[in-house]
């Protein structure tokens, strides 16, 4: 699509009000069009075969047939139609959009809750929906995986020890970090840490479906917690995480500091001290996503010695924060996303094996 053309939006909700105060702001907004609306899943179909939309805005409780129904409908007819859920901030609703996320949804936007006044929740909108609508402008949705090329041949000069693993991701990540998770062996001799762009109640849920679907345990990040081999921490919503050297160990921390790049949790902050603590034995990993964000902290691990990967083009739901690291120079390697488990294992394996030295950064 032209990045001059406005997207056309079909909005489906049960709820009159939201489709009014949506469809307004998409009409008023020069990169929207509002294509139309949908009281339900059966008249979103409909809706669909007539108006042919550019992108669709899913409510995920609806009355008869609700989003998730609705979205796997969607994906058989119109594999490639962006699908966007809009979905309560509750742990109902937070559990409902992973399911539709693992469904093959874009992206998801959280509703302003009932009490707000109504000009914050146009705000919440305008930042939550309307901008990741104007964003997909241009992007495609990612192939399935039996179409995708062969990886990129990894980079062969083996260097420094790996002690870290740091993830960043934002739209598409939780399925990219179900299958780069799930793919990795229990033994793991580093601990993870990552930064998925989520809201609290997300994140929490998110831990616990990858735990359930991967040989690792993974949990939100707690302050204070020591980084152990094998362990993975997300960082939760509306929380910055890092890491630092306390008394030996490595322990997480937590903060509410300013967002950056709009985003609380933030890649940047996270990698930043990844890098001042782990300094060269650090790996990163930058996974799909909208926006930069990732690209600061990808320069500062490799300022510290330290090795950034990405995720492909055709691999990434959305190029954008892999595609921002590799303008910027700051990737080691571009690998299709079915790589990076081994790409990981490999590094941190070898290295290890070739050092034959407790680690000098973290405790084991």
């Amino acid at each position: 699509m032209d990045p001059a053309t406005p997207m056309r939006v079909l909005v489906v909700d049960d709820s009159v009000v939201v489709r009014k105060v949506l469809g307004e702001m998409l009409t008023s907004n020069p990169a929207t069009l509002l294509a139309g609306t949908a009281s339900s899943g059966e008249a979103a179909l409909a809706k669909i075969d007539e108006l042919k939309p550019d992108v669709v805005t899913l409510d995920v409780e609806m009355p008869g047939m609700n989003g998730l129904q609705t979205l796997s409908e969607i994906r058989k007819r119109y594999p490639k139609l962006p699908v966007i859920m809009f979905s309560t901030l509750t742990e109902r609703g937070a559990a409902s959009t992973l399911e539709a996320l693992a469904l093959g949804a874009t992206d998801y936007a959280t509703k302003p809750s009932s009490s707000e006044h109504l000009a914050s929740a146009k705000e919440q909108i305008e930042r939550e929906l309307v901008s990741k609508i104007v964003a997909l402008r241009g992007i495609r949705v990612a192939r399935p995986f039996a179409q995708l090329p062969h990886a990129i041949p990894a980079n062969k000069k083996i260097q420094r020890r790996i002690d870290v693993v740091a993830i960043g991701t934002s739209t598409g990540g939780p399925n990219a970090l179900a299958q780069l998770v799930g793919a990795l062996p229990g033994e793991l001799p580093v601990p993870i840490v990552v930064v998925q762009h989520m809201p609290k109640l997300f994140t929490k849920l998110l831990a616990e479906r990858l735990t359930s679907r991967s040989k690792l345990l993974v949990r939100e990040g707690v302050v204070g917690r020591r980084l152990e081999p094998g362990g993975v921490w997300i960082a939760p919503g509306d929380f910055h995480m890092t890491v630092a050297r306390r008394d030996g160990d490595i322990v997480l921390d937590l903060n509410q500091g300013a967002a950056e790049h709009s985003c609380r949790p933030a890649v940047d902050v996270l990698f930043r001290s990844v890098a001042r603590t782990f300094g060269p034995h650090a790996l990163a990993i930058v996974l799909t996503g909208m926006g930069s964000d990732g690209a600061l902290g990808a320069k500062a691990i490799r300022d510290a010695g330290g090795e950034v990967l990405v995720q492909d083009e055709s691999t990434s739901v959305v190029w954008g924060m892999p595609g921002s690291v590799v303008a910027a120079g700051q990737a080691d390697d571009v690998c299709a996303l079915p790589r990076i488990a081994q790409e990981i294992v490999r590094r941190v394996t070898l290295r290890r094996w070739m050092t034959r030295a407790p680690s000098p950064a973290l405790k084991a």
